[in-house]
């Protein structure tokens, strides 16, 4: 993907300054990838998805460099054609609890996730990753000029117990956070009861501290006016007050 060029003149001194020197820094990552991959040329990697890995490693070229790296391995293992089918995760499409929904005011597309239809399938864990892959990457396919992320509503009406998946949420926090680095730009929590809350002092210590500032735990009493604070009342879910239907994930 081709970079537009950028008008300098909107930006200071400083982050002229900023922006050279992370446009350098993503110059060393490339000399250090294609030494590092045989045949992984310039035309394989674009600079933004360098320079999203070199943020999520705050700037330090050595440890985006190999984050970037186990990124690549990961990839051409787990998922070896490119890309995950439907058909390799019917069991987890079958359960109905993630939707495509409109836009943020920033132009990000939006993520619904109902925690309550969340249950170990038969599928296993497995499976279970490659939905999150298949979604991701679905939500990123929606992605346009602009903003390079993506916001999550996670409804969590009616979750119980039976919908408490440690491993799978830890598996998520993983992908997300060591493969699809800078492209989070918030979560917005509704709805969570107290036993979900008890889950989340379990999982709280493995979300890595640039993810735990995109988590927004919303008050039930000011549901709609906080959703409204990132999301025009045109692109919210009807559910919610908005005007928009929900999309499920596998047919956007």
């Amino acid at each position: 993907m081709m970079e537009k060029e950028e008008d300098v003149n909107v930006y200071s001194p400083e982050e002229i300054k900023e922006k050279n020197e992370e446009k350098m820094k993503i110059g060393l990552m490339r000399n250090i990838v294609e030494k590092q991959v045989s045949g992984c040329k310039q035309q394989d990697v674009d600079d933004s998805t360098l320079r999203r890995f070199l943020r999520a490693r705050d700037l330090d070229v050595e440890k985006a460099s190999a984050m970037f790296l186990n990124y690549r391995k990961w990839k051409q293992t787990f998922i070896p054609k490119g890309f995950v089918s439907a058909s390799e995760v019917g069991n987890e499409i079958a359960q109905n609890k993630m939707f495509k929904q409109g836009t943020d005011k920033k132009g990000q597309p939006i993520a619904v996730v109902f925690g309550a239809r969340h249950f170990k399938c038969k599928g296993g864990i497995d499976e279970f990753k490659r939905f999150l892959v298949f979604s991701l990457d679905k939500l990123c396919s929606r992605i346009t000029d602009g903003p390079e992320k993506f916001i999550i509503i996670g409804d969590l009406k009616g979750y119980g117990y039976r919908n408490s998946d440690v491993r799978g949420y830890l598996a998520a926090l993983s992908i997300l956070q060591d493969y699809y680095p800078e492209r989070l730009g918030k979560v917005l929590v509704i709805n969570a009861p107290n036993i979900f809350m008890t889950l989340w002092k379990i999982i709280y210590p493995f979300i890595d501290k640039n993810t735990r500032n995109k988590i927004v735990f919303v008050d039930n009493k000011r549901m709609k006016a906080t959703l409204l604070e990132d999301i025009e009342e045109c692109q919210l879910p009807e559910i919610y007050g908005g005007k928009l239907q929900l999309v499920p994930i596998q047919d956007c």
